[in-house]
């Protein structure tokens, strides 16, 4: 904030708060935003909305000393959990430090963040994208294949970056750690996929020992497989649109993988499932047009349908274990991801 020249000592990092009333105190936002303020004071501090998903997000207008603008961010964390996420708070936040700098796609702008790695807790001070003019997707609204193409482009913009991947060994192999350790038994997980989440699939498809099963199956298959930086949770909740086009926001479960866990799990995600089966082929043949333009080496057509229809249980598996999120969103996703598990018999592709 500071223009007269002077050299301003900035405050040391601050504590990870553990309560929204702590993480809106001007005397910590102060210290939080000091890279940004130039050491300025947070006179003011306006709550404008709470939105709880996984980690909370706390939208505020903040003023500086000094300063007569209006600064709108958004603070995300696992506020009122102690450290619970914590770890994925700190995955992501060095998604934007070490990697979103060295990669093309439409991304939040995050000016600041205070990460404890020793303790396992973080919180990231967004850009309020709302407050910029960004508009946030959902399940309730498909994409359109248009759409879904130029979100597949920035999906590519991250596969290319197979030499980021290669470097950041912090990342983790996430359908290895699923294989290896399920979230649930398979009684429970029957249990959450007997629910009305499931009530239009087949039973094969709701089966959950050969979900369990397959993503083993996967794991060893993938083994083999190139790996790449991947989303890992691109459904429509985790896009917005801004500046002419989609973007990806939510990169708490950014890891190393086999594209095609991003790209079966975004496209039969986004897509009422009549529009997914019309036009995935030819999204497909889109996206790794996308990775040749962007400079990234793709395998032959055979072996790319190949690996996206032996994929599909990463992104359905996500939903079946979902519990914190609106019966409506969870019930959509299953249908669409579901249907696109049976469509391509994933579970027979895979030896089952």
């Amino acid at each position: 904030m500071r223009d007269d020249g002077l050299e301003t000592t900035l405050p040391r990092q601050p504590d990870v708060p553990q309560s929204l009333e702590e993480a809106i105190e001007p005397a910590w936002l102060s210290a939080a935003l000091a890279p940004v303020s130039g050491g300025a004071p947070v006179e003011s501090v306006e709550l404008s909305e709470v939105i709880k998903t996984m980690a909370s997000k706390v939208r505020i207008r903040v003023r500086f000393a000094g300063d007569e603008r209006v600064h709108a961010y958004c603070l995300k964390a696992f506020l009122g959990e102690g450290n619970m996420g914590g770890q994925t708070t700190i995955r992501e936040g060095k998604f934007y430090t070490d990697i979103a700098p060295r990669t093309t796609m439409r991304l939040p702008k995050v000016p600041a963040m205070v990460l404890d790695q020793e303790n396992g807790d973080g919180i990231l001070i967004m850009e309020d994208m709302i407050a910029a003019g960004a508009r946030f997707c959902s399940a309730l609204e498909p994409f359109t294949p248009e759409l879904a193409a130029q979100s597949l482009d920035q999906l590519a913009r991250l596969h290319v970056r197979t030499d980021v991947a290669a470097e950041t060994e912090w990342l983790p192999n996430r359908i290895d750690v699923i294989a290896a350790k399920h979230h649930f038994t398979d009684e429970r997980l029957q249990q959450l996929m007997d629910d009305p989440r499931s009530e239009s699939l087949n039973e094969r498809t709701k089966s959950a020992k050969l979900l369990h099963a397959g993503l083993k199956k996967l794991s060893e298959r993938n083994a083999s497989r190139p790996r790449t930086l991947l989303h890992g949770d691109c459904h429509a909740g985790n896009l917005f649109l801004m500046d002419g086009g989609p973007g990806f926001t939510d990169w708490q479960l950014v890891q190393r993988g086999h594209w095609a866990l991003d790209v079966a799990y975004h496209m039969c995600a986004i897509l009422p499932v009549d529009v997914a089966e019309k036009h995935e082929r030819d999204l497909l043949r889109h996206y790794l047009d996308a990775v040749q333009s962007h400079g990234g080496e793709v395998t032959s057509w055979e072996q790319a349908w190949e690996d996206y229809r032996a994929s599909m249980i990463y992104g359905y598996y996500h939903w079946a274990i979902t519990t914190r999120v609106d019966p409506p969103i969870i019930k959509i996703f299953m249908e669409r991801l579901g249907a696109g598990v049976a469509r391509h018999d994933t579970y027979t592709l895979l030896g089952l």
